[in-house]
């Protein structure tokens, strides 16, 4: 592998000095999200695949860690934490069987289990990055650990790869729960929030949630999670229809993996706001994480959409398109410290702008 990293720092170091930019690629399930690059640009980039840099690196069940390289398919890093009755909590979507850790930690996206569990960010330890200069730069470590200052290798996570590639990766894993159980209850939109809020106040071992409106009437799923006593207790108070173990397995992963139908809509708005908030009537919906992401098919001016969800105290990214309204960001704008942070070790990094440019945002 060493010989395969070397080649990749060259590459970087040739693209450097041509000032030539360079798409990261790793299993390419991703190409859809973020910026799109115009065709002609596109055509000037080289290509940085890092598909080739797999393998774990460690893993030490005892000490709930694994470290593996940026290449390595998602799907065998899992497998061998499920061969010790473990996983990544934050249950990352898989939108193909090509999916690598690299493409999972730079794209920072969560699954289902994340209202539970916490979010990507909160399991990264450290990471390795490739800079502009060709040379590994090393962030944080395997161990949990206090320090001052911020934390680069969590900075990483959701950045699409501006600063550079990743090449490694340690993250947290946890034990998977003893065991799990799924209803189905009959509820509107407003019910559904309304319940929410009130298992939100109740110690519930709830690790899934999801409304939507279907065919067969509008439906709230729930997922329960943990020891037997526990799961027992939490579906007495929930109620609702019992899903068998398959179904229930089928449709938690459509929704990680996005092969539900819903996530066939286009435009495909990804909306993050505070659980609490009232129906947002702005068009068809699916609801996850109790009410804290809603994905909606609308058609709705961008601005207007927006200014809307901004109105609630949320951001709203346009994750799935066909064409992309003019001068419309994909990602909402961040808060200027963030971008600030973020132009600052762009700078360090990549002072020449050559990795994944405009992917993230359309100023670099």
């Amino acid at each position: 592998m060493e010989f395969v990293l070397s080649e990749l720092s060259a590459q970087v170091m040739t693209a450097r000095a041509a000032q030539r930019p360079l798409s990261i690629r790793g299993g390419a399930s991703k190409r859809f999200y973020g910026e799109a690059t115009d065709l002609e640009d596109l055509r000037s980039h080289a290509v940085l695949d890092m598909s080739g840099y797999r393998g774990i690196v460690n893993y030490q069940p005892s000490e709930l860690v694994v470290t593996a390289r940026a290449g390595t398919l998602l799907s065998e890093v899992e497998g061998a934490l499920s061969e010790k009755n473990q996983m990544l909590a934050f249950e990352p979507p898989r939108f193909a069987a090509s999916s690598t850790l690299g493409g999972c930690v730079a794209s920072g996206l969560s699954g289902p289990r994340r209202m539970a569990a916490g979010s990507l960010r909160d399991f990264v330890l450290g990471a390795k990055l490739l800079d502009s200069s060709g040379i590994v730069l090393d962030f944080g470590g395997e161990v949990m650990k206090n320090v001052a200052g911020y934390d680069v290798s969590r900075l990483l996570a959701g950045s699409m790869g501006i600063f550079g590639p990743l090449v490694e990766v340690s993250l947290k894993v946890a034990p998977k729960p003893f065991e799990e159980a799924t209803v189905v209850l009959a509820a509107s939109e407003a019910e559904a929030l309304a319940l929410f809020s009130q298992w939100r106040g109740q110690p519930l071992p709830i690790s899934a949630t999801s409304w939507q409106a279907t065919d067969q009437g509008d439906q709230l799923w729930v997922r329960v999670s943990g020891s037997q006593s526990a799961v027992t207790s939490g579906l007495q108070k929930i109620g609702g229809s019992a899903v068998d173990e398959t179904h229930a397995r089928a449709f938690w992963d459509s929704l990680r993996d996005q092969t539900h139908a819903f996530f066939q809509s286009r435009p495909l708005w990804r909306i993050a706001v505070p659980p609490k908030t009232l129906p947002l009537n702005l068009g068809p919906t699916l609801i996850e994480w109790n009410g804290g992401q809603r994905w909606l098919a609308a058609t709705l001016p961008a601005a207007e959409l927006r200014a809307r969800v901004a109105h609630c105290g949320g951001h709203a990214s346009l994750f799935r398109y066909d064409a992309k309204p003019s001068g419309i960001p994909v990602f909402h704008p961040p808060a200027d410290a963030l971008m600030d942070i973020s132009r600052r070790l762009k700078q360090a990094l990549d002072p020449v702008g050559i990795f994944n440019p405009k992917r993230l945002f359309p100023e670099f």
